[in-house]
């Protein structure tokens, strides 16, 4: 059974999510402001986190930083509708994936599950070896942990498969397009910014010098790639 952390201050949304998750299947916990979120994280599993932007305490952007620094669960951010610069700011704080308010419930069930299939799928393995070495940097495929000269990286789950994707086929040019299908699927609300953002995260994380980089590569006017 997939645990689902549903976190809003409006009750009445609250209360709708649970019950429709719960329809599906879904073991649903509910928090109410941005520091009980925090806290079910830290205290809890969950497959994934349905998580408001306006809230108490912390704002959704401030949960969202804090869980990262814990916890690499997906983070699906609930923002209104139009604020476009809510949605790259989620993404720059961790985020996975956001949705605009009003949603239609049964879109949010399809994220969801989209989010956790291919988390699920990814976690199964494949072809791609255990570990993965890019020189000062290992990837621990099954457990998806990554180190850089022996320190442990927190990646989100964005992060991590876009990495391995790259680092699984060196040489190959990857375009925004191309990174949007492969890592967040077909008809993604996403678009090209947010890949940039996640690349950039990425490479603040990952690189020394994230201005010349040593992983992720970029092929000015055609895209991302790595050398290996």
């Amino acid at each position: 059974m997939s645990r689902i952390l549903v976190v809003d201050d409006e009750k009445l949304i609250v209360k709708g999510l649970k019950f429709a998750l719960e329809q599906d299947g879904m073991e649903v916990d509910c928090a109410y402001d941005g520091a009980e979120a925090v806290e079910f994280v830290r205290a809890n599993t969950y497959d994934l986190v349905l998580l408001d932007v306006m809230l108490p305490k912390l704002t959704g952007f401030e949960a969202c930083k804090e869980i990262r620094e814990f916890s690499d669960v997906p983070i699906i951010m609930l923002t209104a509708k139009g604020e476009d610069e809510d949605k790259i700011s989620g993404l720059e704080f961790g985020a996975d994936d956001y949705m605009t308010k009003p949603f239609n419930v049964l879109e949010v069930k399809a994220r969801i599950k989209a989010i956790m299939r291919r988390v699920s799928n990814k976690n199964s393995g494949g072809r791609a070896p255990e570990v993965i070495n890019c020189g000062k940097l290992n990837m621990m495929t099954d457990s998806r942990r990554v180190t850089v000269d022996g320190v442990e990286i927190r990646l989100t789950s964005k992060e991590f498969d876009i990495l391995k994707l790259l680092l699984c086929n060196p040489g190959k040019i990857y375009n925004r397009d191309d990174l949007l299908k492969a890592i967040w699927g077909s008809g993604t609300p996403a678009d090209a910014r947010t890949v940039d953002v996640h690349v950039r995260r990425l490479r603040e994380k990952i690189e020394e010098d994230p201005g010349n980089p040593e992983y992720v590569f970029t092929k000015w006017g055609c895209g991302y790639y790595n050398k290996r």
